[in-house]
């Protein structure tokens, strides 16, 4: 365990813990601070061997607040499909229902959440850059968040706020760049790449932000506040992204570039596709994410380079057969 491990007395419960997110933080936890870990889903698996696990659906506020009761601190990372109608319908009770049990059970809250809220330009992003969505997924990510910082400032709950980039990573790992870029490469295909390859790109290594969140969540000091979780601040255009991954799978560094009338030709047949068009302007500039408040915080903090992550996004698919295990 941490010398310094803040809160550990009591339990720590996972809201959404099926994903990659929330079974790297329940390792983490388990690894360097406590023992004592609920892990919530609708179909909860346990990740640790002393896990408790809990079945409860966060769009029910009895069955969330009973799923809360006796935590010391609440972590939220449940995620839900792109599919802007649930996510504008259904994001403002799970977070309504989660502030709501926290408060009556006197549970510390972290809530990881990402970047849909910001404007989509170049310039850099920090924890002051104020919220501008574009879209209605965005717009419902800036509600959710502020509906929190509200509750925050009036004094009604103790929580933070980590929040992420783009994804990349191993097991589970979700976002536009592993399914276009990193999958494809896995299986010796050219990888797809939205919009353009001259861009910077900020993305982080899943398990990272996962640990990030824990260190957040049992330091005493870090509450009431917004932190940009840490990122390699190496940023890569995605022609250099593609090279690295390429390199890591030992496959050719092959790659399309996807134009924006070709996301809008597949969307009249992909809903997903469909769902995903409002985040594309992000993909025609810069995205400079800034986490130096947090490295500034936990200088100890191991951030992974993109040489060790996808390095070891190369063992595991290899290991699990799921690399191509050929030049082509």
């Amino acid at each position: 365990m941490r010398a310094d491990a803040g809160i550990v007395t009591r339990m720590h419960t996972i809201l959404g813990a099926n994903g990659q997110i929330g079974r790297e933080l329940a390792r983490v936890l388990a690894r360097e601070f406590t023992r004592e870990i609920r892990l919530v889903s609708r179909q909860p698996q346990r990740v640790n061997d002393t896990d408790q696990v809990h079945r409860a659906d966060l769009l029910d506020a009895s069955q969330t607040c009973t799923a809360v009761a006796g935590a010391a601190v609440v972590y939220l990372t449940a995620g839900l499909p792109m599919d802007t109608q649930r996510w504008v319908a259904q994001w403002p009770v799970i977070m309504r229902n989660v502030i709501d049990a926290c408060i009556r059970h006197g549970a510390r809250l972290v809530f990881f959440d990402n970047t849909y809220m910001y404007p989509q330009h170049a310039a850099p992003l920090t924890e002051d850059t104020p919220f501008a969505p574009h879209g209605e997924k965005g717009r419902v990510r800036a509600a959710v968040a502020t509906m929190l910082l509200e509750a925050m400032a009036a004094g009604r709950i103790t929580a933070l706020i980590g929040r992420a980039p783009e994804f990349y990573g191993p097991g589970l790992t979700q976002s536009i760049t592993q399914r276009m870029v990193i999958d494809p490469l896995k299986r010796g295909r050219p990888a797809k790449v939205p919009l353009r390859d001259d861009t910077l790109r900020t993305l982080i290594y899943t398990p990272d932000a996962s640990r990030a969140l824990a260190w957040l969540g049992n330091a005493p000091d870090t509450y009431g506040q917004t932190w940009h979780l840490p990122c390699d601040d190496e940023r890569l255009t995605y022609r250099g992204f593609v090279e690295r991954t390429a390199a890591a799978l030992g496959v050719a560094p092959r790659y399309t570039v996807v134009r924006r009338w070709q996301f809008h030709l597949a969307g009249l047949f992909d809903a997903q596709i469909r769902d995903a068009a409002e985040l594309l302007p992000r993909y025609a500039v810069d995205h400079v994410f800034v986490s130096d408040k947090f490295k500034r915080r936990f200088p100890d903090f191991p951030v992974t380079r993109y040489a060790q992550g996808l390095c070891a996004i190369a063992v595991e698919a290899r290991a699990t057969g799921t690399a191509a295990s050929w030049n082509r």
